[in-house]
């Protein structure tokens, strides 16, 4: 019978914070606190409506954001960041400025994905 290899702890986190948008909505949360989601959508450019929700609806089941709505009408819903949101602060510090130093060095150049660029790209 086949063995599985050990899972990376670190995998599922990872999976966690690579969906789409995810580490711009942390970063946010982080940067500038609590956010209304009118003004949380215009301080991540170019995300939808919908895919704002979805990220919002995903990070709250891990924990990650809180939501409040205030009896207000209209509603005021306001995200801000869990313990466990801010948990991840020096993490996505550390990796900006990783981003940063990586990007002056030419990294990112001719990559057509928005990332990393390929490891096959300097072959």
């Amino acid at each position: 019978m086949p063995r599985t290899p050990p899972q990376c702890p670190m995998d599922s986190i990872l999976r966690l914070l690579m969906g789409p948008w995810t580490t711009h909505i942390i970063w946010v949360l982080s940067d500038q606190g609590p956010q209304r989601f009118g003004v949380l959508k215009r301080a991540v450019p170019g995300i939808s409506t919908r895919m704002l929700t979805e990220r919002l609806r995903m990070l709250q089941r891990a924990g990650v954001v809180w939501r409040e709505q205030a009896e207000t009408i209209p509603p005021a819903v306001t995200y801000g960041l869990t313990p466990r949101g801010n948990d991840l602060r020096g993490v996505l510090d550390a990796m900006g400025e990783i981003a940063e130093r990586w990007k002056t060095e030419g990294v990112f150049e001719g990559d057509d994905l928005g990332g990393a660029a390929s490891p096959n790209s300097r072959l």
